[in-house]
């Protein structure tokens, strides 16, 4: 497996478009695939805020993506930058590649010079980043969805 920015790989914004409105759909409801794939379009150049980091096996194919973020849902501006819509395809689950692409938009975050870097999620998946070192930072309602925003120093974590 080898990470690199989707903007090196353009051709895997449309699988990976479709896979993220199934997966967080519930989050933003009115969120459509061609919504997805402009955001994803426009994450363009590499190392910058915004763009996506996507995960390749040996023949290049996507195993997952995860994306840095300015604004991340516009109920919760007070936080900024974000990690986003990290997503690994079921079948390449339980391999490592979640927890590889957290800890490159980690360490890519803060080489961009970012101290504190964000996320939002569900209850039931707050508990796994916790055991990559983010920390509770608040928990809210998004909608229907009550979510935890955690938070992680990305000077501890290069």
């Amino acid at each position: 497996m080898r990470i690199d920015w989707l903007s090196a790989h353009p051709g895997h914004a449309d699988g990976l478009a479709a896979a993220h409105v199934q997966a967080f759909g519930t989050l933003l409801p009115d969120w459509t695939v061609e919504q997805a794939l402009a955001e994803l379009r426009a994450h363009d150049r590499a190392a910058t805020i915004p763009s996506t980091l996507v995960a390749l096996d040996g023949a290049g194919d996507w195993l997952g993506s995860v994306s840095l973020l300015a604004e991340d849902h516009p109920d919760i501006p007070q936080y900024s930058p974000w990690l986003a819509s990290l997503y690994v395809r079921p079948e390449a689950r339980g391999a490592g590649v979640g927890r590889a692409l957290v800890a490159r938009a980690v360490a890519e975050a803060g080489a961009l010079g970012t101290q504190v870097l964000h996320l939002y999620c569900k209850p039931d998946i707050a508990g796994w980043y916790r055991t990559l070192g983010w920390r509770q930072q608040e928990l809210l309602r998004l909608g229907p969805l009550e979510v935890h925003v955690l938070a992680i120093d990305c000077r501890e974590h290069p």
